[in-house]
């Protein structure tokens, strides 16, 4: 079935990508995902070479000049191979290049579309996940510096990354109706594989999502320059003057949420395919289990729920791209394309039978992966709740 919005550019965008997952990304899955080991920097520097980190950067600083939507498909291609790689393309395409000054921001932009300027965002805490404006971590000003002060959880790529993109508090919101008033983002600068003074990282050991190390992190009197209080630039888009940090992150998920969906789709995809083949291999009975009505028609099933959830990706991707408000529909194409991919994921092991229940096979490296896209990037129950706030009304 071709969709409208695949132009012959843009098939051509997705078969280079579908090609580089099958031969590249997909064998170093294999061969890494079992060992819990994070994406080589030799690779890191395979997917700059391919474009990949510099998607969404205008061609001025060396990247592709895309929009949101090739972005989604060049995701769904990655991720089908390993969902790591389709994710650590987001630690770049201009992130933590919103800097004040434009010629630093013009050089971080170049390293960003190459791959030499790759981050990790410190946004979560242990008590403020879901509930992003609860951030506690605090930042205090002591002349040029910030002193950075607190904890933060579920930092992907912190070691490795060359920046650390912060969200911290740096006054009360008091009286505030708004309780995001005060938040402010900051780039602190490192080292890759290493923390700076002041900050100290312990690994999380998760049951899927190897490739990127996910680290807990304390902050003791880290100093950050005052000039790595982002910009304004970062704030277009928003209205309020306090608490603007907040509100640019919360535009940010709207991509991210597109991006998840991507993910999520190659994922279930990967274990579609996975399971086409198996079922005609594995005989039982004397003939394919293909042959058997129970397994055609789930992966019917599978097959036509991976269909929906890509028409509605791309078209809020579209949409995106177009500048049209996208909230409640990116958190649907989210919250859709999520809960999908943990079925279609699960019936593929079903299919596989015990041997899906084994590491022989991909497809339980797909499943685990899909249950995280559900959790990650605001869970299925907030994008049910954005949805029906707008729906409704916060107080119906």
């Amino acid at each position: 079935m071709t969709s409208p919005y695949l132009t012959e550019d843009r098939l051509d965008v997705q078969s280079t990508a579908r090609r580089f997952a099958a031969e590249e990304v997909l064998p170093l899955a294999n061969e890494l995902d079992k060992q819990k080991a994070d994406i080589p920097d030799d690779f890191l520097k395979r997917i700059g070479e391919k474009g990949y980190f510099g998607i969404m950067i205008g061609g001025e600083w060396g990247g592709m000049g895309r929009g949101v939507f090739e972005y989604a498909l060049i995701t769904e291609e990655l991720s089908r191979g390993w969902m790591s790689v389709a994710s650590i393309i987001a630690r770049g395409n201009g992130m933590g290049t919103n800097v004040r000054d434009a010629a630093r921001r013009s050089e971080l932009l170049r390293r960003s579309a190459r791959g030499d300027w790759i981050g990790a965002a410190a946004l979560s805490e242990p008590g403020a996940g879901s509930d992003l404006a609860n951030v506690q971590c605090r930042a205090t000003r002591e002349g040029d510096e910030y002193v950075i002060s607190g904890e933060k959880r579920w930092c992907g790529n912190a070691l490795n990354a060359d920046f650390i993109l912060l969200l911290a508090r740096t006054e009360d919101a008091g009286d505030s109706e708004r309780r995001s008033r005060g938040l402010e983002s900051f780039l602190i600068e490192k080292d890759r594989g290493s923390f700076p003074n002041g900050l100290t990282g312990s690994p999380i050991d998760k049951i899927g999502y190897h490739g990127i190390t996910t680290y807990h992190l304390l902050f003791d009197g880290l100093r950050v320059p005052a000039d790595n209080l982002l910009g304004a630039r970062m704030y277009e888009g928003t209205s309020a003057p306090q608490g603007r940090a907040f509100n640019a992150t919360m535009h940010g998920l709207n991509v991210a949420r597109i991006h998840t969906a991507a993910r999520a789709i190659g994922l279930a995809r990967g274990a579609l395919e996975d399971s086409l083949v198996y079922a005609q291999e594995r005989v039982q009975f004397g003939q394919p289990i293909a042959m058997f009505q129970a397994i055609r028609f789930k992966l019917a099933d599978m097959a036509t729920q991976i269909g929906a959830a890509r028409a509605l990706m791309y078209q809020v991707a579209h949409d995106c791209d177009a500048g049209e408000p996208i909230e409640i529909e990116a958190a649907m194409a989210k919250l859709f394309a999520t809960e999908m991919a943990e079925r279609v994921t699960s019936e593929g092991i079903q299919i596989h039978g015990g041997n899906g229940y084994t590491t022989e096979r991909a497809v339980e490296r797909h499943w685990r992966d899909a249950r995280l896209t559900t959790i990650f990037e605001g869970t299925s129950e907030i994008q049910r709740k954005i949805i029906s706030d707008r729906l409704i009304g916060r107080r119906g």
